[in-house]
């Protein structure tokens, strides 16, 4: 996997090796591009990682992401180099073209299901950036509704009787979540005692955590919480870094 800083405003594109490998338009901070990392990972297929200043994009990106977006996936093995953008769609065709490691049930109703509890996910996600980038002083009720969120996926977890969303390891719908519940481990920092996972209310959901985060996937492309922090105050004061992992 190619690695290196965040193109941006000027730079060139890199010149890649004609070696068949998928080629991953990302930025090393962003959720979205954190699920492909992750569905990539699990299914073990190697690419290359270009990264991406999203504050001042390299005009070439639009070559290859239309939209100017990340996570964009280059299949270069086919004729004109397809892009795929969007995570869903990325992380959808990486399981059906690669059918080794299935990430979504077999089954097409169970698969619907899990596509819907991706899709309600949302919820959640809206109430946390509500909190990394306004405040819970902008945003009251931001803080319930987080929790209101999870609700559902504590029922789904006890229902299914299972560690993982997918069974006895992680599947698509864990993995797609994932990279939200890795970074709502900064909520505390922002607001103090006023936010804690009720242990008794989200208990399957701790423990489901505490398992997604030995799984290898996860490891591989795991940040932590304080250099998550840090980069969610670098984008507050208008400055993003998005190298300071390199």
């Amino acid at each position: 996997m190619s690695e290196g800083k965040h193109l941006g405003k000027g730079s060139q594109q890199p010149a890649l090796p004609d070696d068949g490998k998928l080629r991953l338009y990302s930025m090393r901070f962003c959720p979205y591009a954190h699920r492909a990392h992750l569905v990539l990972a699990a299914k073990k297929v190697p690419f290359h990682a270009i990264y991406v200043n999203l504050t001042e994009k390299p005009e070439w990106l639009t070559n290859v992401s239309p939209l100017g977006k990340v996570p964009a996936l280059e299949i270069v093995t086919v004729a004109k180099k397809p892009t795929l953008i969007e995570s869903l769609v990325i992380c959808e065709y990486l399981d059906e073209k690669y059918p080794e490691n299935p990430l979504y049930p077999k089954d097409p109703l169970k698969k619907a299901l899990d596509k819907i509890l991706i899709e309600r996910f949302a919820a959640v996600t809206t109430a946390m950036y509500k909190i990394f980038i306004g405040g819970p002083e902008k945003n009251p009720g931001a803080l319930s509704d987080v929790s209101t969120g999870l609700d559902i996926y504590e029922k789904e977890l006890a229902e299914r009787g299972t560690p993982f969303f997918n069974g006895d390891k992680p599947g698509m719908l864990d993995y797609m979540i994932w990279p939200w519940c890795e970074r709502s481990d900064i909520i505390p920092f922002l607001v103090g005692d006023r936010y804690k996972l009720d242990e008794k209310r989200f208990a399957k959901l701790i423990n489901w955590k505490k398992a997604m985060l030995e799984d290898e996937p996860v490891q591989s492309f795991l940040v932590q919480t304080a250099d998550h922090l840090k980069y969610l105050l670098s984008r507050r004061d208008g400055y993003p870094d998005y190298d300071m992992l390199s």
